[in-house]
């Protein structure tokens, strides 16, 4: 609840002054009442920001659905890059052995490596503005 919510305030007040003129019999009764206005004001809060919090996925959604590069971006793209460069590696990783030795498997195996660092680098940014630019619950 916020200090400044002029309805509870008001609400607080009236209570206040009905167990001044009523006499601290109906207390229980008073804050019995003022507690039940007060969880209506959250449940109408809460209710406002998973209505809210939908929406925006809804939004996503439809997004996401105009523009399917965005789609790609599931496991298949996260993860089929490493893999594909994985199972190329055995024949990289064979045919510069044969034809430089030691010095080709190192070539061979530090140019796989580049290649899946660059990959995940480029990957990285857009996640991460994503997640950034997004705020689920915020009022």
């Amino acid at each position: 609840m916020k200090s400044g919510d002029p309805e509870l305030r008001s609400e607080l007040d009236a209570a206040l002054r009905a167990r001044e003129e009523l006499g601290p019999e109906y207390e229980p009764a008073l804050v019995e009442s003022f507690l039940e206005k007060v969880d209506q004001r959250m449940d109408h809060m809460l209710d406002r920001r998973v209505r809210r919090h939908l929406a925006e996925q809804r939004v996503d959604v439809v997004r996401r659905a105009r523009h399917p590069q965005h789609r790609l971006a599931g496991f298949a793209e996260r993860h089929g890059f490493g893999i594909v460069s994985l199972v190329l590696a055995v024949p990289l990783s064979a045919i510069g052995a044969s034809t430089a030795g030691t010095g080709g498997l190192i070539v061979a195996w530090l140019g796989i490596v580049a290649v899946n660092a660059v990959q995940a680098l480029r990957g990285h940014g857009h996640q991460g503005a994503a997640l950034r630019a997004r705020s689920d619950w915020e009022d």
